[in-house]
């Protein structure tokens, strides 16, 4: 492999595929030209059919499969600083019957000024002090995306349970149970974290 500094940019083709190939298929515009590629030969795959448009500056390799859910491939290349959340958490872990009409996402709270998106989305500001409790990575439309384990989506959920509504709550707790056989300690764990261990508990006992 050949790698091309900033100001030897490439517009063969064959290269800019292998620099969307190397990177699982999605790229931005910037990291495209980082990798010495010139935006003529972008522009030149857009027009062929080669890559998808998914966002301004997103692009996708045509050969690929559709991501699954491509509003959260967009959050994964745009705003990788925030973690999906509550019903989109939910949504993703397959916990909820709810269909989220935006992305709900979080954001530290005093630590993040905004995120722009095409695509719509709710921002919630977490504690900074747990913002990472519960975190994992998983890979959307060839991105890394941060989300929230279901144990932490479900028990998040009871927190701003006034925000999305008790009910939404209730039945995560019953479909992780269910679904991903997550386990009381597991749930109280982030239920002391979060506050809301008394609230929570007579419906974890109900459940047992």
């Amino acid at each position: 492999m050949v790698l091309l500094l900033p100001s030897m940019r490439t517009r063969d083709l064959e290269a800019a595929l292998q620099a969307f190939r190397d990177q699982g298929g999605t790229m931005r515009t910037r990291d495209l030209i980082a990798r010495g590629v010139h935006t003529d030969a972008l522009y030149a795959l857009r027009e062929g059919g080669q890559i998808v448009e998914l966002d301004r500056g997103l692009y996708r390799l045509a050969e690929m499969n559709e991501a699954e859910q491509p509003d959260l491939a967009v959050v994964a290349a745009r705003a990788p600083n925030a973690a999906v959340c509550l019903i989109s958490a939910l949504s993703y872990h397959e916990i909820t019957t709810q269909i989220p009409s935006s992305v709900h996402v979080a954001v530290p709270r005093g630590r993040y000024h905004g995120i722009k998106l095409s695509t719509p989305v709710t921002v919630y500001r977490f504690d900074p002090k747990t913002f990472e409790e519960g975190l994992e990575t998983h890979r959307v439309g060839g991105m890394p995306l941060k989300i929230y384990s279901p144990a932490r989506t479900v028990v998040d959920c009871f927190k701003f349970r006034n925000k999305i509504g008790l009910d939404v709550a209730l039945e995560a707790l019953r479909l992780a149970r269910q679904r991903k056989h997550v386990q009381n300690r597991d749930l109280l764990h982030y239920a002391r974290m979060l506050r809301v261990e008394k609230l929570m508990s007579p419906y974890l006992q109900a459940i047992e």
